[in-house]
Formats: structure tokens, C-alpha cells, sequence
């Protein structure tokens, strides 16, 4: 199988999309953040030093979906249409589940957007929490679906396994 990110001289480049078609594709990605007892409920109760942690990550994972072609080298920039983030409390474990949505009309995927929006989400919730839990974990950042484009479909089932 070739690389489609190496020319034929085994030197890195960025893929042309310039011969593909325009499609609607969306990404929907997520991840979890699991803390303490303490660090959990000075979320919920909006009282850490460091102000409003939900709303901050939010802002934080929109961010991240727009930089993306910033921060990793071969994707390319891109004309967003849409970004929406969700936050669900998970009092289980305890801590927070993200789930990032992007989406565009374009030439490529949106999939490394709505990743790296969870990614930056979460790495910002770890952020604003440290002083009261340095042992969180950030977990499960996983593509959850996509839909447009050549590869077509992808639905992450709850065993694990695609659709």
C-alpha cells in the first residue's frame, strides 16, 4: 500500500485534493477526562481559581478544530461550516465525556479536526483542574463517525468495530 503522504522520492508532501469532488462532511469525534472526587465537583460547582472550566474547554476544542492544519503538518486548511462541542458529566467515574462535531462542504475530511478539537478540549479541562488533580487521565479520543467523501461511511459501533 502506498503512503499518501510520501512522493515518489520517499520525501513528505501534502496530498492534492484538487481533483475531488466537493461533498458535505462531518466528523464527530470524542474523548474522556477522568479526575478525582474533588476536582470533579469544583467543575460542577464552578468554584477552581482558574473561572468557568466547561465553557473554557468548549471555546478551547472550537480552537482546536480551526488550527488543526496548524498543528498537524499534512492537513490542510480548511473552510469550516460548522463546529459544535458537547460536554456530558459522567458522575461515575467521575470526570467528562466531549464530543466534538465539525463539518464542511470540501475536498477532504473533517476527521482530524473534530479529534483535535477533543484532544484540545480535554488538554484544557486538564489545564484548569491541575492544581486540584495532577493524576487525570485523558482517554478514548476516537473518531465516532463520518460521513461524505470517497471512503464513505464510518460508524464506530459500541463493541469497537466499524460500520
Amino acid at each position: 500500500m502506498d503512503l499518501t503522504h510520501l512522493d515518489d522520492n520517499n520525501r513528505p508532501k501534502m496530498v492534492d485534493v484538487s481533483g475531488k469532488s466537493d461533498t458535505t462532511r462531518v466528523a464527530i469525534a470524542s474523548g474522556k477526562i477522568t479526575m478525582s472526587q474533588d476536582a470533579f465537583d469544583a467543575i460542577i460547582d464552578n468554584s477552581t481559581k482558574k473561572g468557568p472550566v466547561i465553557q473554557t474547554a468548549v471555546i478551547a476544542a472550537i480552537m482546536g478544530v480551526k488550527k488543526t492544519s496548524d498543528l498537524i503538518p499534512m492537513c490542510h486548511p480548511l473552510l469550516l461550516s460548522g463546529i459544535n462541542c458537547d460536554v456530558e458529566e459522567i458522575s461515575s467515574l467521575p470526570g467528562f465525556k466531549l464530543i466534538v462535531t465539525a463539518k464542511l462542504n470540501g475536498q477532504t475530511g473533517v476527521e482530524m479536526e473534530a479529534l483535535t478539537g477533543v484532544s484540545v478540549g480535554l488538554l484544557t479541562i486538564y489545564d484548569m483542574v491541575k492544581a486540584i488533580d495532577k493524576s487525570m487521565i485523558i482517554s478514548d479520543v476516537q473518531l465516532e463517525k463520518k460521513s461524505g467523501g470517497k471512503s464513505g461511511e464510518f460508524l464506530r459501533e459500541s463493541t469497537g468495530g466499524t460500520k
